[in-house]
């Protein structure tokens, strides 16, 4: 019988998903000593769960490559540097499993029913009971955006998630600003044109975004008239390489029309390629802006 949680079978699940399908028979037979005939992929990572003994055993083995486990904890949300080795991937993935945050639980600690945020079954956005409180809210909603936008990169080689203007409000404005080698200033007004330009960083420029969501890397802001600000920085990869950082601040707003989900009211992003850092440590980026300054986005 297999010795793996819950949790640990099914983030074994996901990765298994992500090789080949050579792979998982290859790894299929390793595990099981070739006494257990499969059929297809999905006997084949069936065997697979059932006779691995424990987690820290199949993240070791060697068709579990390195890049692998990398994306998989990017697609979780974890931020790991870019040139970390196999076995601190290892030690993150078990500490993740073993919090129960990955894949089956998203839910934060001392996070109560009047705080918890869900998306909605139809449409996938973000919503708030009454009573919210806008640093859950805003980790609730790095949590959903950032695998949602990810999963639109065709490197990770997983399905995409169901991305479009239907997260933005309709006059929703995207200001982004480059600095990589040279400064370039992008403005974009409307659901579509916006949605369009964020798509296009992960599907067609290939970029993977890893956001920092401890208090160094996210903060919240809500006025009183119901726009809730939440900025977070990052680092941004292609190819398991770190390109550089990103700070991006969103404006959110109920949708009262849509059983109170929040959507996107506007995006301001700002990405620093690696020559524009000055050497700086790019591992867990720390916000530049503060509680002041994000005031003025209010008006």
């Amino acid at each position: 019988m297999s010795g793996l949680s819950e949790t640990e079978r099914a983030g074994c699940t996901k990765l298994l998903q992500s090789l080949s399908k050579d792979d998982v028979f290859s790894l299929s037979d390793t595990v099981t000593n070739k006494l257990i005939v499969v059929e297809n992929v999905t006997e084949a990572i069936g065997a697979i769960i059932t006779f691995t003994k424990n987690a820290e055993e199949f993240l070791k083995r060697k068709k579990v490559h390195r890049d692998l486990i990398f994306k998989y904890l990017a697609n979780e949300g974890v931020v790991m540097p870019p040139n970390s080795e196999k076995n601190k991937l290892v030690k993150r993935t078990l500490e993740l499993w073993s919090s129960g945050k990955a894949g089956v639980d998203q839910s934060l600690p001392g996070e109560t029913d009047d705080t918890k945020q869900g998306l909605t079954s139809d449409t996938d956005i973000v919503k708030a009971e009454v009573g919210f409180d806008p640093l859950v809210l805003g980790q609730q909603f790095c949590q959903w955006f950032f695998p949602l936008l990810n999963s639109q990169n065709p490197s990770l080689a997983q399905l995409p998630q169901d991305w479009g203007p239907k997260h933005f409000w309709p006059d929703a404005k995207l200001c982004l600003l480059s600095r990589a080698g040279s400064e370039q200033m992008e403005d974009f007004l409307g659901a579509e044109l916006v949605s369009l330009r964020l798509l296009a960083l992960t599907r067609d420029e290939q970029l993977l975004l890893s956001p920092n969501l401890e208090p160094q890397g996210l903060r919240t802001l809500a006025s009183p008239h119901g726009l809730v600000l939440v900025a977070v920085a990052g680092t941004i990869h292609r190819d398991g390489a770190c390109l550089g950082v990103f700070e991006q601040i969103f404006g959110l707003i109920r949708s009262p029309l849509e059983n109170n989900s929040w959507k996107i009211k506007f995006v301001n992003l700002k990405i620093r390629g690696q020559d524009s850092l000055g050497g700086a440590e790019t591992a867990a980026p720390a916000l530049t802006c503060n509680s002041t300054e994000l005031q003025l986005l209010y008006s």
